[in-house]
C-alpha cells in the first residue's frame, strides 16, 4: 500500500500549525519523520548547541520522545548514513551511544540522551571507555569511506604512515577551503607544509586506533541510567590522541581532570603527551577556520603555532 502524499509544509506552516515557521528545516521536520517511518509528531522543540544541523527534541503522537537533526540542504546524499555507521562502530568498540531509531538523506533520529553528571566519577568512566576504544586498531590510518566534519568531507584515505595521514587528510586538506586562503597568507600556508614536512620529527609513531573524530565535551552526554555516551562522530582509525587533544585544548568543566588523569593511567601515556596536545589539535583549529566566518579565535591560534615554521 502507497502512503499518502505529504502535505505542503509551507501550508501547514502558514495556518501555524508548527512548532517554528520562521525555521523552514524545523518546519519540515515532522513531514521528514513521518516519512521516515515515526509517525505522527506532536510536538518539536529546537535545540542549541550544534554548529551545522538543526536539532530538535521531538514528541511523537505515541508519546515517545525522540531526537532529531536536519540539514536545510544537505551536503551529500550520505552525510546522515555515515553518521549512523560511525555511531554503531563506536559502540561496538567500547562507547556508549544513541540507538538510531531512523536514517536518511533528510534526517536522524536518534535515542534521546540527557545532559551528563558533570562529576569525577563519569569523566573517569568516560575514560576507560574511550581507553577501550582506541585499543581497537588497524594496520592503516583511515576508514572505509570519506566521512564528515559539520558539512565539510572528511577525507579518509587509506594510508600506512600516519604521519602521511594527518599531513595530509587532516592538515593539507583544508588549504584549498576559500575562508582559509582568505584568513592565513602564502607564508603562514608555506609553514604549514613545511610543519607536515616535520611531522615525524616532531610526533611519536603511533598505531591507528579507532578514534571518534571529534571529540569535545559537548558532545558527550549521558544515558538516562547516567552512564557517559558520545554523539556527532567522524570516524576514522587514526592516532588516539588526536580525541585527546580535542578534549584537552577545548573548553571543558573541572571534573575533566579526572579525565585526563584515568585515561593516563589506563593506556600509560609518556610524560610528554601534554606537550603534543596543541600540535594534534591544529586539525581541528584548520576546520574551524574554514568553516565559520567568526572561527572563536582559531585564525590566531593556527597562525601562533605556525610562527616557528615560518620563513626567517
Amino acid at each position: 500500500m502507497c502512503a499518502p502524499p505529504l502535505p505542503d509544509p509551507a501550508d501547514e506552516a502558514a495556518r501555524g500549525d508548527l512548532a517554528d515557521p520562521s525555521d523552514r528545516s524545523m518546519a519540515v521536520l515532522p513531514y521528514r519523520l513521518r516519512a521516515a517511518g515515526l509517525g505522527e509528531v506532536a510536538d518539536v522543540r529546537p535545540v542549541a548547541g550544534g554548529t551545522a544541523a538543526r536539532a530538535a527534541l521531538v514528541r511523537l503522537r505515541s508519546g515517545q520522545q525522540v531526537f532529531a537533526k536536519t540539514l536545510d540542504a544537505p551536503p551529500g546524499e550520505d552525510v546522515f548514513e555515515v553518521e549512523a555507521e560511525g555511531l554503531a562502530a563506536l559502540r561496538g568498540a567500547g562507547l556508549r551511544t544513541p540507538d538510531v531509531l531512523a536514517v536518511g538523506r533528510d534526517a536522524l533520529v536518534l535515542e534521546r540522551l540527557v545532559p551528563r553528571d558533570d562529576d569525577g566519577a563519569t569523566w573517569e568512566q568516560l575514560a576507560h571507555d574511550l581507553a577501550r576504544l582506541h585499543a581497537t586498531t588497524s594496520p592503516r590510518h583511515g576508514w572505509h569511506r570519506d566521512g564528515w566534519l559539520g558539512t565539510y568531507r572528511q577525507e579518509n584515505t587509506w594510508e600506512d604512515d600516519g604521519h602521511v595521514f594527518f599531513a595530509r587528510h587532516r592538515l593539507l586538506r583544508w588549504l584549498p577551503e576559500p575562508r582559509l586562503r582568505d584568513k592565513l597568507d602564502a607564508a603562514d600556508r608555506r609553514a604549514l607544509e613545511r610543519l607536515c614536512d616535520r611531522l615525524p620529527e616532531l610526533l611519536p609513531v603511533r598505531p591507528a586506533s579507532l578514534t571518534h573524530g571529534d571529540l569535545w565535551a559537548e558532545n558527550v552526554m549521558a544515558t538516562a541510567a547516567g552512564l557517559p555516551a558520545v554523539i556527532d562522530p567522524a570516524v576514522s582509525y587514526a592516532w588516539a590522541e588526536v580525541d585527546l587533544s580535542h578534549l584537552w585544548c577545548s573548553p571543558h568543566p573541572p571534573a575533566a581532570d579526572r579525565f585526563f588523569a584515568a585515561y593516563a593511567e589506563a593506556t600509560g601515556l609518556d610524560a610528554g603527551w601534554r606537550e603534543r596536545m596543541p600540535l594534534l589539535h591544529l586539525r581541528q583549529l584548520l576546520a574551524l577556520v574554514a568553516m565559520f566566518d567568526h572561527d572563536w579565535g582559531s585564525t590566531g591560534t593556527v597562525r601562533r603555532l605556525l610562527a616557528p615554521f615560518r620563513d626567517r
